[in-house]
């Protein structure tokens, strides 16, 4: 790739949490405002995955991570850049904060971290986010499309307009944006791996707009992957269950983020470095070469979705 040099690969920071450690609820009564900031949770999610070692999957490649600053997004970047890709991360002003400390991480793996703040509900954004990801970073090789908006209502009759719009404008309005941007510059072996959700196989009766864009999700995944496969470009999906992400924390009410993933078998929620090892998995050709089309659940033991 064009002004790459050879990274060197260094070693998660060794506190972070290992394997029999995981954060069980209740956790602390907490709630913030949209869209959440992950710096202030508590316990922080754990993101750095200690126990997961780069092998060069993803050397020389260049990643575009939408919602890349927190959450499952930001464990992703880090992951990505341990197996040798550039990264840009796209995220709200807002979120600056967790944007810096995510650049920060990429940037101790020995990989380039580019910082596109903007609103993936806009089409020109989308446009000028691949621009300058392929200006600065040389290319453009694998797109996740992380972005995700939530607002939980009992009834349809507390759905405004204006909710409606705003869920699925950043749910699928932005993954369909990003991802027309983006494939006229992707080569034969690139990936675009899609943030699904179970609630858009099993449907939730308080995230009624949310589970639909879920749902449409899994099926833009799907009729993609057959759009695509034929230039070379795999599409699949990663759909997870509950996962400590800040997405939830400034959704529910206090006492529900403290039992959040309390109903998974396993009694907890994921970490976002339990989920991201999915997305390397998807990116690299070397694991998933055969593979488009698919949405991959992980739910905590639960054996059955949709």
């Amino acid at each position: 790739m064009p002004g790459s040099t050879k990274k060197s690969k260094r070693a998660a920071p060794k506190t972070a949490a290992r394997r029999g450690s995981r954060p069980q609820p209740p956790f602390p009564k907490q709630t913030q405002p949209r869209p959440g900031i992950e710096a202030k949770m508590t316990p922080r999610p754990a993101f750095m995955a200690p126990e997961y070692h780069g092998s060069g999957r993803l050397e020389g490649k260049v990643a575009l991570i939408t919602g890349g600053d927190s959450g499952i997004g930001r464990s992703v970047a880090v992951l990505y850049a341990r197996e040798g890709a550039d990264v840009a991360i796209v995220y709200t002003k807002e979120e600056q904060r967790d944007a810096d400390e995510t650049r920060q991480a990429v940037e101790h793996e020995g990989s380039r971290c580019l910082l596109i703040p903007g609103d993936v509900r806009r089409s020109e954004f989308c446009e000028r986010a691949v621009e300058q990801t392929i200006n600065e970073l040389g290319g453009l090789d694998v797109l996740v499309n992380n972005a995700a908006y939530q607002e939980h209502q009992k009834d349809i009759a507390d759905i405004t307009d204006e909710q409606l719009e705003r869920t699925f404008t950043t749910n699928i309005f932005g993954y369909f944006y990003m991802a027309r941007a983006a494939i006229p510059h992707m080569k034969p072996g690139s990936a675009i791996i899609n943030t699904g959700s179970v609630t858009g196989l099993e449907g939730s009766a308080q995230l009624l707009d949310y589970s639909s864009t879920k749902g449409a999700i899994h099926a833009f995944t799907k009729s993609l992957a057959q759009m695509l496969v034929d230039k070379k470009i795999r599409v699949n999906c990663v759909a997870p269950g509950p996962i400590w992400t800040p997405l939830n924390v400034a959704d529910k009410g206090a006492s529900e983020v403290a039992q959040h993933g309390e109903d998974t078998p396993m009694s907890r929620p994921g970490q976002p470095e339990e989920v991201a090892p999915s997305y390397v998995f998807f990116a690299s050709n070397a694991d998933s070469s055969y593979i488009t089309g698919e949405v991959l659940t992980l739910l905590g033991g639960h054996t059955t979705a949709g």
